[in-house]
C-alpha cells in the first residue's frame, strides 16, 4: 500500500503550483477517501460548504481545507486555495492512475498481417485489429475491443473490453474509449422514397482529437460526407450520443446522457449537463455552458449559459421555472375573477332589464 508523509504531500502540490502548507501534525496517509468514509490513516477534503457536518464528524487523519475554515480537533490540515484540485494531486500521489494488465500481443488476440503496432503493444486475448490499421506506440486494447480495417491511432490509446472503433476512423494520442463505446458506426442517414426509407452509405469517418477520454457506452456517428470530429481535451460521460458530421471543440465537457443531433458545430470549452443536448444543423459558441435538460434548438453565442427546454439564458429560464410553480394559484385565481367578472355583470343586466 502506498505510503505519503503529508509534508512530502504538500511538496508534490507545491511543485504542481497547487500552493499547499501543512497546519499541523505531519502524519503518513495511505488513501485518499471520502469525509463519511475516511478513517484511521486516510486523508479528505472540504470544498463544498455544505459538507461541513460531515467535516465535523470525520474520523480522517487529514484533511484538505481553504485558510480560515476549522479543522476538527485530532486532525491535520493541508490548507490549499482550492481543495478539489489539491485533492485531485493527492489522489494521483498516493493511488495513482489505473495499470493495466500486461499481455504483449496476445496469440489469443486476432492481429490482420497487414495491420501495424507500434512499440509496446499491449493486445488482450479476444481483441481484434483489422486490416490495414495503424497503432501507435504504447496502446492498449482490453478483450473485446475491436480496431476497423485501416484505423489509425497515435500513441498511448486504449480501448477498455468491447469497445469498437470503426473502418478508416482517426484517434489522436492519448485517447481513452470505455467499455462498450462506438466510434464509427453509420449515422442516421436516409433518404424518404415511396413511403419507405432509403439507407444512404455513410462514407465519411470520425476523428477524435488528442487527450480526449470517452465514457462507457457513447456513441459516435461517423459523418455522412467528411468527417464528425470530437477536439482535443473533450471528456465525455457515459451514454453520449453524437450525431453524424457533428464538431465538437476544444476541451469541452460533456456528462451523462448528452445527445447532439447530427451537423452541429459546438464551440470550444462548451460543458452540457446531464440529459442536455442540441438540435442539428446549429452553432454553440465557445464556453456555453448548459444546464441539466437544457434542450437548445436554436444557435447559442459565445459565453452564454442556457437552461430549459427550449433552452433559454438562465436567469430568464429560472424567471419561466418560477413563474410555472405559480400557475395552479394564478389558475384559481383567474377563475375566481371570472366568477365575480359574471357576478357583476349579471347585476348589471339585471338592473338595465329593471
Amino acid at each position: 500500500m502506498p505510503k505519503l508523509e503529508l509534508s512530502q504531500l504538500c511538496d508534490l502540490l507545491n511543485q504542481h503550483g497547487l500552493a499547499a502548507t501543512l497546519d499541523g501534525e505531519d502524519r503518513t496517509v495511505t488513501a485518499v477517501n471520502t469525509l463519511e468514509d475516511a478513517g484511521d490513516g486516510e486523508i479528505s477534503f472540504l470544498s463544498n460548504p455544505k459538507y461541513a457536518n460531515a467535516l465535523a464528524m470525520t474520523k480522517a487523519s487529514a484533511v484538505i481545507l481553504k485558510g480560515g475554515i476549522a479543522a476538527p480537533v485530532g486532525v491535520s490540515c493541508i490548507r490549499a486555495d482550492d481543495p478539489y484540485a489539491a485533492v485531485t494531486g493527492a489522489i494521483v500521489a498516493i493511488h495513482g492512475y489505473r495499470k493495466h494488465p500486461t499481455w504483449g500481443v496476445s496469440d489469443q488476440a486476432s492481429v490482420d498481417p497487414t495491420a501495424t503496432l507500434g512499440e509496446n503493444a499491449n493486445i488482450a486475448p479476444g481483441a481484434t485489429v483489422a486490416a490495414g490499421a495503424t497503432l501507435g506506440d504504447n496502446c492498449t486494447l482490453y478483450p473485446g475491443a475491436y480496431v476497423g480495417e485501416g484505423t489509425t491511432f497515435g500513441d498511448e490509446c486504449t480501448l477498455f473490453p468491447n469497445a469498437v472503433v470503426y473502418d478508416h476512423c482517426v484517434l489522436g494520442d492519448r485517447v481513452t474509449i470505455h467499455a462498450g463505446s462506438v466510434v464509427g458506426q453509420d449515422g442516421l442517414g436516409y433518404a424518404p422514397v415511396g413511403g419507405k426509407w432509403l439507407k444512404i452509405p455513410q462514407i465519411g469517418r470520425a476523428v477524435i482529437g488528442d487527450d480526449v477520454e470517452i465514457g462507457a457506452n457513447c456513441a459516435i456517428d461517423r459523418a455522412t460526407l467528411g468527417q464528425t470530429e470530437i477536439g482535443a481535451g473533450t471528456k465525455f460521460g457515459n451514454v453520449i450520443v453524437i450525431g453524424h458530421g457533428t464538431r465538437v471543440g476544444e476541451d469541452c465537457m460533456f456528462a451523462g446522457l448528452v445527445g447532439l443531433a447530427g451537423s452541429a458545430t459546438i464551440g470550444r470549452h462548451v460543458t452540457f449537463a446531464g440529459q442536455s443536448g442540441s438540435a442539428g444543423h446549429l452553432t454553440v459558441g465557445d464556453n456555453v455552458r448548459a444546464g441539466g435538460r437544457a434542450g437548445i434548438v436554436r444557435d447559442v453565442p459565445a459565453d452564454t449559459e442556457v437552461l430549459g427546454t427550449p433552452a433559454m439564458p438562465i436567469a430568464q429560464a429560472r424567471r419561466s421555472m418560477a413563474a410555472l410553480h405559480k400557475l395552479p394559484e394564478w389558475t384559481r385565481r383567474i377563475k375566481a375573477l371570472e366568477q365575480e367578472l359574471k357576478t357583476l355583470k349579471d347585476r348589471l343586466a339585471a338592473k338595465d332589464v329593471s
